[in-house]
């Protein structure tokens, strides 16, 4: 899927109504296999994702790829979400967005997943949107195309649009694909629109793909049926010799991901002769990308996981594991049943054996909170997560500056308050007035040892912080919560040899950096350790939302 927002959902398994190989022998991806990537990843979503919110990342993809697995999540997961949707529903009215009607398709396709009613949230009826026909084609392809995926993901009927200047119908939606219908077979966004650029002239396999995913179910129509060979041709020409594709110039997963749901969407088996190259299927591909306890990457020298490539490619893998057991396709949820039960209280864990008395886990006191800035980024979960406890706090009410560096007063402060100590000065810095606002976070850190000033006994408050300073205060932050935080000279050569700059790490900081990484507080697919680089807040937020993870205090 492209970079630039564009999401997939779709729909619906037709058996029988493509022709597709009789006896699926599904390539080199075995069972097996494909059921413990599922596993893997969704244990890695539920817990990058502990609260999802209203949103295209760390959101209803997230959801959805949850629930259409066999990963069995609390109710009370989906609950959180559905309770902030409600919030977030009426705060805004019942309106999601003036323009990009998409928002409301997502959003049903999430509700349809959990077995909830989108004509109800809150008091509005968010199906009445897709009734507008003008404003739900506004954004190409992806309107139509989406419209049709919610709309069926739950058989629901098209709600009168007193406001549309069109009313919208399943035959307008379906009309207007076709139309769209690229020369070479596919489609692209805009192309066969009057928004078209002269990129749109080439189909693309994201939009592609969705397009299939959205007509699988009106394979009875002949128009339908004859434009879906074109694309699937169309697409197999385009697939590449290791049996990917490519979208905007790039080698990517969520392409690969969208052409997956549309083969299982129709019923095809991914080793569909059309599909297999060089015996290598699309399945096979997507999994080039997946990185163990990780998720998946966007592209394959991305480095660490991408929040938006594990979510599409989790329900990508969820797809074809339903189609192999004979379920109803990822989008055909009408008998999906409804999460029940209202929100627990909302607590930490209970901590591990060994922590000392004073730390104690954080509740949840704001669920929802989040930053205009942080959209689209990896750390999102954490930083979220952090400030619902008000253990990180943003710059302004709206936004964390997630690049900016972070003062030595303040991780004092997100540290003491992560580990839920009480802030208590002591006056043994110079630099340190008593009363300064963060004089008790670091009299408080500084008894515990978890930081310490010069031998001319100053803190300097206002000075920024390196990795390498960082991962020292965190693995004595982690020791206090009692974790095992010893590493071995073996251990801290074998893993800090991996980076190329390992060398330039202080003799001090060694051992805490293996310990960081050896306990993926640090991320290990890093190229380079850079100690002496300036950590910024997002990095920080990672870090410590890693550490208290492990900790039991989440």
């Amino acid at each position: 899927m492209k970079r630039s927002g564009k999401k997939a959902i779709s729909m619906l398994l037709v058996i029988g109504v493509i022709i597709c190989s009789a006896s699926p022998a599904y390539g080199a991806v075995s069972d097996d296999v494909l059921n413990s990537t599922i596993k893997n990843t969704a244990e890695y979503l539920y817990k990058a994702v502990p609260d999802p919110q209203v949103g295209s990342i760390g959101g209803e993809w997230t959801v959805l790829g949850l629930a259409r697995s066999k990963y069995e999540v609390p109710d009370e997961y989906y609950q959180k979400y559905y309770s902030a949707l409600e919030k977030y529903v009426k705060s805004m009215d019942g309106k999601l967005h003036d323009k990009k009607y998409t928002e409301y398709s997502r959003v049903i396709v999430a509700l349809s997943s959990i077995g909830k009613d989108p004509s109800n949230v809150g008091g509005y009826n968010l199906l009445t949107a897709l009734g507008d026909y003008d404003k739900t084609i506004w954004q190409g392809l992806n309107g139509p195309v989406w419209a049709l995926i919610a709309l069926d993901s739950g058989n629901y009927d098209i709600p009168k649009n007193s406001e549309a200047e069109t009313q919208a119908t399943r035959d307008m939606y379906i009309q207007r694909i076709l139309d769209c219908q690229l020369p070479d077979g596919g489609w692209s966004l805009f192309g066969g629109t009057s928004a078209a650029s002269s990129g749109d002239g080439v189909s693309d396999p994201d939009i592609t793909g969705m397009a299939l995913q959205a007509l699988a179910k009106y394979q009875d129509r002949d128009d339908v049926k004859k434009a879906t060979e074109e694309a699937l041709n169309c697409m197999s020409e385009k697939q590449d010799e290791e049996g990917g594709f490519s979208s905007w110039g790039s080698k990517n997963s969520e392409s690969c991901v969208q052409m997956i749901v549309a083969l299982s969407e129709l019923g095809i088996p991914i080793d569909d002769s059309r599909f297999v190259k060089n015996g290598k299927t699309m399945l096979d591909d997507l999994m080039t990308f997946y990185r163990e306890g990780k998720g998946f990457v966007h592209v394959e020298d991305g480095g660490g996981s991408d929040l938006m490539a594990t979510e599409q490619a989790l329900y990508g893998l969820v797809a074809v594991q339903r189609l192999r057991d004979g379920k109803d396709s990822l989008y055909r949820m009408s008998n999906s049943e409804e999460v029940e039960g209202s929100l627990p209280e909302t607590t930490g864990g209970d901590g591990l054996p060994g922590k000392n008395d004073a730390v104690k886990s954080m509740p949840v006191v704001e669920s929802g909170k989040t930053f205009d800035d942080i959209a689209g980024m990896d750390c999102r979960a954490a930083i979220e997560s952090l400030a619902s406890r008000e253990i990180i706090n943003g710059k302004t009410e709206n936004t964390f500056e997630p690049e900016s560096t972070m003062t030595r007063a303040e991780f004092a402060a997100i540290i003491v308050q992560g580990l839920g100590l009480k802030p208590q000065s002591n006056n043994k810095f110079t630099d340190v007035a008593s009363d300064d606002w963060y004089a008790g976070y670091v009299g408080t850190a500084s008894d515990l040892g978890i930081i310490a000033g010069t031998p001319e006994g100053v803190f300097l408050p206002n000075g920024t912080i390196t990795k390498q300073e960082a991962a020292v205060m965190v693995a004595r932050a982690a020791k206090l919560c009692g974790i095992d935080t010893a590493v071995d000279d073996r251990m801290i050569k074998d893993t800090l040899a991996q980076f190329t700059d390992y060398v330039k790490a202080e003799d001090w900081a060694r051992e805490s950096l293996a310990f960081c990484y050896k306990e993926n507080i640090l991320d290990q697919n890093d190229i380079e350790i850079s100690p002496d680089s300036l950590i910024i807040r997002c990095e920080i937020a990672q870090m410590l939302f890693n550490m208290l993870d492990d900790a039991n205090l989440l």
